[in-house]
């Protein structure tokens, strides 16, 4: 198990750090086990997600990278287009774009730290679910309202 030691709390013979006095440094803990000669050190379980459907061969992991950056990109030219063109189809390409942006950001949040079949598969679910209702929402708001582009320019005109 991994600790957060303050240095001078290490330190026993009074001896203050020059640069660090009030800052917490991580660092591993060694301690002696049951004051014997050989200090044990604690570590920590780190958990590695298993590779989903990653052949030797496969191109989808490499594809998935390159298409997370395109769409990245993507958003930053959509930004200026928006200012300078507001219309539909700049209205409904940044519906499309920020609700895969954020469902491929939420994935990798929920393949970090979900673990365990059924947890993931009720958190995949949910994902979904809620880029459904998210891309749904903007559509409509798109089509029944004033867009995207426009709602953000009445926003920054107040």
């Amino acid at each position: 198990m991994a600790a957060i030691v303050r240095l001078s709390s290490v330190c026993r013979r009074g001896v203050k750090p020059l640069f660090y006095q009030g800052t917490l440094l991580a660092r591993p803990l060694v301690v002696p086990h049951n004051y014997q000669e050989q200090p044990h050190q604690l570590t920590a379980r780190i958990h590695a997600s298993q590779a989903l459907n990653a052949g030797s061969g496969s191109k989808a992991a490499s594809l998935h990278w390159t298409g997370e950056r395109v769409v990245s990109i993507l958003l930053l030219a959509l930004g200026p287009a928006a200012y300078f063109s507001p219309c539909p189809a700049v209205d409904y390409s940044l519906a499309a774009a920020l609700t895969l942006h954020g469902h491929w950001g939420i994935g990798q949040i929920l393949t970090d730290y979900v673990h365990g079949d059924a947890k993931i598969k009720i958190a995949n679910a949910g994902l979904f679910l809620l880029s459904t209702v998210t891309f749904a929402g903007l559509c409509y708001f798109n089509y029944n309202d004033v867009g995207l582009c426009k709602a953000i320019a009445l926003l920054w005109s107040k």
